[in-house]
Formats: structure tokens, C-alpha cells, sequence
């Protein structure tokens, strides 16, 4: 039998199919470089690339009852994915943009807010912040009060860097629930 990676493309996407994971290996290993191609071309940003070339595969893997290797060349298929997965960090992107954006419009506080006013806010953002749980909490607080990059935040938690945004994305939403709870608690 040949190996895996002298196997016919059509012989292959039946073995992805099916569910053997040697398959898979030999796809990432054929495939990996267009679809990191295409996902760096799309994003212009090496890290986002290799993001969306992992979640390419565990796509592909937990879609792979859909492929029929008849309809096309399985290349054709992994694109048809990263596509997908490229257009959902794009659109991901903009809603940050504009999440920002409308967080900027908003008014500031009048200067002569309290004294009192500013230790009660750094109270209950500490207290939103820990209800948060970990590693949420530490994600956010290295992010923001440390002002870390993603990636240095990644490296030194030793986490993924597609988790740390994660984090960071959910945990900001949830911090501005939280908030808004406690704000409306005191009306």
C-alpha cells in the first residue's frame, strides 16, 4: 500500500472521509501551504495566517461527513474553508472596530466627577474583573493594566494565541455586563 502521502487526491479525500486521522495528517502536510498562503494574503498578518490554518484542518476534520470526493479536486474543498474561516476573523475584525469606535463616541465623564466618583469606579471594575474567573481575569488585567500585546500575553501564560484574543474579546463583554449590572443595581 502506498504511503499516505503518495496516495491519489481522490483516494485521500475518501480517507479523510471516513475518519482516518493518518489522512488528515497527509492533507495538512499537502494542503498546509496554500491554505497559509491564502489566509496570509487575505489578512496580511503572519499570526491571524496560522490561526486560520489551524482551524482550516479542525474544520475540515469535523466537516469532513460533507466532503464528497467526487465533486472536486479536495484542495478545491480545504479553499472553500479557508475562505469561510478568513471571512469570519474579517467580520470579527469589524465588529472590534466598531465596538472601539463606539466606545470612543461616547461621552467622557465631566471633569468635575468626584474623587469619590473615580475610587468607586476602580472598585467595581476590580470587583467585575474578578468575577471574571481565571484565566480570564489575568488574561484581561496583563492586557490592560500591563498593556501586553496578544502575543506576549500568549507566551508568558503559555496559551494559544487564538485563546488569549478569545479571552479578551469575551472577557471584555463580560466585563461591560457585569458593569452595567452593578450600574444598574445603584440607580
Amino acid at each position: 500500500m502506498p504511503s499516505d502521502s503518495a496516495l491519489p487526491q481522490e483516494d485521500l479525500a475518501v480517507r479523510l472521509r471516513d475518519g482516518d486521522a493518518d489522512a488528515l495528517a497527509a492533507v495538512y502536510e499537502r494542503h498546509s501551504r496554500l491554505v497559509h498562503t491564502l489566509a496570509l494574503r487575505a489578512l496580511g498578518n503572519h499570526h491571524d495566517a496560522e490561526d486560520v490554518t489551524q482551524q482550516v484542518f479542525v474544520a475540515a476534520w469535523r466537516g469532513r461527513h460533507n466532503l464528497d470526493p467526487g465533486q472536486g479536486p479536495l484542495a478545491a474543498w480545504l479553499v472553500g474553508i479557508t475562505r469561510h474561516a478568513v471571512a469570519d476573523l474579517l467580520a470579527q475584525r469589524a465588529r472590534t472596530v466598531r465596538n472601539l469606535h463606539a466606545v470612543a463616541a461616547q461621552p467622557a465623564e465631566p471633569a468635575t466627577a468626584s474623587l469619590d466618583g473615580a475610587v468607586t469606579d476602580r472598585v467595581v471594575v476590580a470587583h467585575a474583573l474578578a468575577s471574571l474567573g481565571e484565566p480570564r481575569a489575568t488574561i484581561l488585567k496583563l492586557a490592560f493594566a500591563e498593556e501586553q500585546t496578544h502575543e506576549e500575553i500568549a507566551r508568558r501564560l503559555d496559551l494559544p494565541l487564538g485563546t488569549v484574543k478569545s479571552h479578551i474579546r469575551r472577557g471584555l463583554l463580560q466585563l461591560r455586563e457585569n458593569i452595567r449590572g452593578v450600574r444598574a443595581d445603584a440607580s
